[in-house]
């Protein structure tokens, strides 16, 4: 391991001087930062076979094909190049004459900020590479966001980030945290935002891409990261992008029957909503940071239990860092300013009027909400039961001072009732449901939906194999 930490010119050089890594540089939109830094470094005729940018769009379209949504920044296109130029590479370099090589690709598709500067910079950076020169290829993909106010400055951020991710791939690829670490290497998170990343091929066989996407907001990179039913990870604005957006938060530990009726009922009445559509809505299931760290540090087996009961029954899974709900509208507007909705209990409504969550803010809960709410926001209220007592939008206990606040928000239908539910629900907790399974207690399996229970032991979710294990020793 290495001790230095080496500059992008350092990487580059060694990668240089390395006589087994040959292959192809394709960049688009940003000018060829990231090859550049290879030539500049020395010895590049070793390792670089090819480079090239092609901006005009009917060139662009001509070697690579066309975009059907006519964009260019953008995975389709980063994955068309990775997979011409590669080809390339194995079609007109001879393995018998370069019997020792890996070869590899590189490519970018990258739209800096605008002289205006009304458009953030972004883009996407992919490594397609041989770990050794027999092996099937390996491929990285990243998506990044550009915060620096210039230009210029994202060109280089930009340079910097492809040194890393070349040299974290070559170098680094038997320890897949240790390479996401190092594309932050002499680049702060003021500079540049990583919200997506998918790893692929022998080279990191065995790796869960959620694991990755959750490593990202742990360590700070990012604040919300999306993977979809089938485990890989989605750039938030391939789904978010001019969408309705349909948000439930929970502990999911595991999923039970109250979080399909909440979801089930909340969908139906989100789409009575003016202004929502069925085919452009996008529900989303959300984890918090904290909710992950409840029990101390995160628990990434625990993680992944959560996870594969929602990827089992086709959801696609939001981790995110926002506490408040504030945040995470912020974060959706990002994307879309359709009209979203909120499913949540009462007892996080109640959450919601504390003021000692917005202390940090000038104007109070006052600027929260106004956030809130200049989102388009609906919240569909699920009841909960409290010593005995149903509690619903018309008997919950808000603070005096902020009763007026509340009462404004119903009164002009901003937070409606899930009245459609099942009552026998409102006894069902996923912390009791949890207990049961590690306990082996019966009669969890009825306080779930259909199949999961089935998918909990066939897996062996949630402590359920150790319990089991135990109980037949």
């Amino acid at each position: 391991m290495e001790t230095v930490l080496l500059s992008p010119d350092q990487k580059a050089l060694k990668i240089n001087l390395s006589p087994q890594f040959y292959g192809t540089f394709a960049e688009i939109g940003a000018g060829q930062e990231v090859v550049r830094r290879f030539f500049r470094a020395g010895g590049a005729s070793g390792t670089i076979a090819k480079a090239m940018s092609a901006y005009d769009k009917d060139f662009s379209d001509a070697i690579y094909g066309k975009e059907i949504k006519g964009r260019y920044v953008c995975e389709p296109r980063l994955v068309k190049m990775l997979d011409h130029e590669y080809g390339l590479i194995e079609e007109r370099l001879n393995r018998e004459k370069h019997p020792d090589k890996q070869y590899f690709a590189f490519a970018n598709t990258i739209a800096t900020v605008n002289f205006q500067r009304t458009l953030d910079g972004h883009g996407w950076l992919g490594f397609r590479f041989q770990h050794h020169p027999k092996a099937k290829p390996s491929q990285v993909t990243i998506h990044i966001r550009l915060h620096e106010i210039e230009a210029k400055q994202q060109q280089e951020t930009v340079g910097v980030c492809g040194v890393n991710l070349i040299y974290g791939c070559f170098f680094y690829h038997q320890d897949p945290k240790r390479l996401v670490t190092s594309l932050y290497d002499h680049i702060t998170r003021d500079q540049m935002e990583l919200d997506m990343i998918n790893l692929s091929g022998p080279a990191f066989e065995g790796v869960d891409n959620r694991l990755m996407s959750l490593y990202l907001v742990k360590n700070g990179m990012t604040d919300a990261v999306i993977f979809g039913a089938d485990g890989n990870n989605i750039q938030p604005a391939d789904i978010l992008y001019k969408k309705n957006i349909l948000t439930i938060r929970g502990s999911f530990r595991p999923v039970t029957k109250v979080n399909i009726d909440m979801i089930k009922n909340g969908y139906k009445l989100f789409l009575k909503e003016n202004r929502v559509e069925a085919e452009d809505m996008q529900v989303l299931f959300e984890i918090t940071l904290s909710n992950l760290k409840a029990e101390g540090d995160i628990d990434e087996q625990d993680f992944l239990d959560r996870a594969d009961i929602l990827c089992s029954i086709g959801q696609t899974v939001l981790i995110s860092n926002y506490q408040e709900y504030y945040k995470l509208l912020e974060y959706f507007s990002r994307f879309s300013k359709k009209r979203k909705g909120l499913i949540m209990g009462v007892n996080n409504l109640m959450e919601i009027f504390n003021e000692k969550y917005y202390l940090n803010l000038k104007g109070g809960i006052l600027e929260a909400f106004g956030i809130l709410f200049m989102q388009d926001l609906k919240i569909f209220l699920y009841p909960y039961q409290m010593n005995g007592e149903t509690l619903t939008s018309k008997n919950v206990p808000i603070r005096p001072r902020m009763r007026p606040l509340y009462n404004y928000l119903v009164q002009n239908g901003r937070i409606k009732d899930i009245e459609d539910f099942n009552p026998e629900y409102l006894n069902i907790f996923s912390r009791d449901v949890l207990k049961r399974i590690k306990n082996l207690e019966p009669g969890w399996e009825n306080m779930v939906p259909a199949y999961v229970d089935n998918i909990v032991k066939e897996k062996k979710l949630f402590g359920w194999k150790a319990s089991k294990e135990k109980s037949e020793a």
